[in-house]
């Protein structure tokens, strides 16, 4: 399975994540909850795909997005706010609207991973 990386600054949301990666067979390459650690990681080896929570208190995740996509990494962002927030340029990237469900999860990463 894939090791993911969870970029997301609300702790009970990003331990649902990671615990639904885990029952979903997958590890975690590294966990962030603000753009500079989420920076970090992005540039870490063994990160097979990402998901990124857009707003990350005041800062977007833009930049983190960059990084991924420099590297080839595939990664969706996650939202509260729907496809509407997804910064520009990266509007082809899959969106999850939170909250979702485990198998909306498990699909995205099956479409990452392809």
């Amino acid at each position: 399975m894939a090791s993911v990386l969870l970029v997301e600054d609300e702790s009970l949301i990003r331990m649902m994540i990671a615990d639904m990666l885990a029952e979903l067979g997958h590890s975690l390459a590294g966990e962030a909850n603000d753009l500079q650690s989420g920076l970090l990681l992005a540039s870490a080896p063994g990160v097979d795909a990402a998901i990124l929570d857009i707003q990350l208190g005041r800062d977007s995740s833009e930049p983190i997005a960059v990084a991924l996509r420099g590297r080839g990494i595939p990664f969706a962002f996650a939202s509260g706010y729907g496809a509407g927030g997804v910064p520009t340029g990266f509007k082809d990237h899959p969106v999850l609207q939170k909250p979702f469900p485990m198998d909306e999860l498990e699909r995205c990463l099956a479409t990452l991973l392809r």
